[in-house]
């Protein structure tokens, strides 16, 4: 399985492109403010051809460049139906102006052709399979996408791309239009504790990290792995 990342824009927000390998189909996930250079950089060099977009939530730095790069392929963007409104409505799922510089930038809107995820929803894209966990708490509309253990080569770990559920050390923040500490929470417990320690986890800000390391280090899985309620209150969070 190929895997091109990158991290873009003011955010630096990273966005994936998945493949099963060079010169084969594939997707695109997060393509956020300033990607589309990005996409058309590592699509050029692996010989890619996208087949869809697919947005782990609606927040502005994961889905500013969906217009264009859905635009420039002829491809639909997947998002959860509770975070669709944040692709024509930025501002609003931030509670506050972003900026009219910023907003100058950016492409607001839908791309031509919508689909909307649903939880437990098996993804058949690019010759890939994803599985779709709907884990509100950043944001209603929040979801994480995972590969099955074996992709064309049984030595390949599974692979969680968390979006902003779960960071390396941290987790997403809860303080905007839709978070909600208790429910970030609970999709941690019911997400991301049952998946085996040597899933690589790549998040929507920072490096990659994996279960088995969150576990034992991230205050949050640690706390709910030792069978704690809410995990700690202090600690930092992260994204957008």
């Amino acid at each position: 399985m190929l895997i091109a990342g990158f991290p873009a824009g003011a955010w630096g927000t990273n966005c994936y492109l998945v493949a099963p390998a060079a010169g084969e189909e594939c997707v695109i996930i997060d393509p956020g403010h300033q990607a589309a250079q990005g996409v058309e950089d590592a699509v050029r060099k692996h010989r890619l051809k996208p087949v869809a977009v697919i947005l782990t939530h609606g927040h502005i730095d994961h889905v500013a460049s969906v217009v264009p790069v859905c635009g420039a392929h002829d491809v639909p963007a997947w998002i959860h139906p509770a975070d669709r409104y944040m692709m024509s409505d930025p501002e609003k799922a931030l509670g506050r102006s972003i900026g009219m510089p910023l907003m100058g930038e950016l492409t607001v809107g839908e791309p031509a052709e919508v689909q909307e995820l649903t939880d437990g929803a098996e993804l058949a894209l690019a010759g890939l399979e994803f599985t779709v966990a709907h884990a509100p708490g950043h944001t209603k509309g929040s979801v994480t996408f995972g590969t099955p253990e074996a992709v064309g080569d049984a030595d390949i770990p599974p692979v969680l791309f968390s979006g902003d559920l779960l960071f390396a050390g941290s987790i997403g923040r809860t303080d905007l239009p839709g978070g909600d500490h208790a429910e970030i929470i609970e999709s941690l417990a019911r997400v991301c504790l049952p998946l085996d320690d040597s899933t690589v986890v790549l998040s929507g800000h920072g490096p990659q990290t994996t279960i088995g390391r969150e576990r034992a280090a991230n205050p949050y899985l640690r706390e709910l792995a030792a069978g704690h309620g809410s995990g700690p209150t202090a600690a930092p969070r992260r994204g957008m």
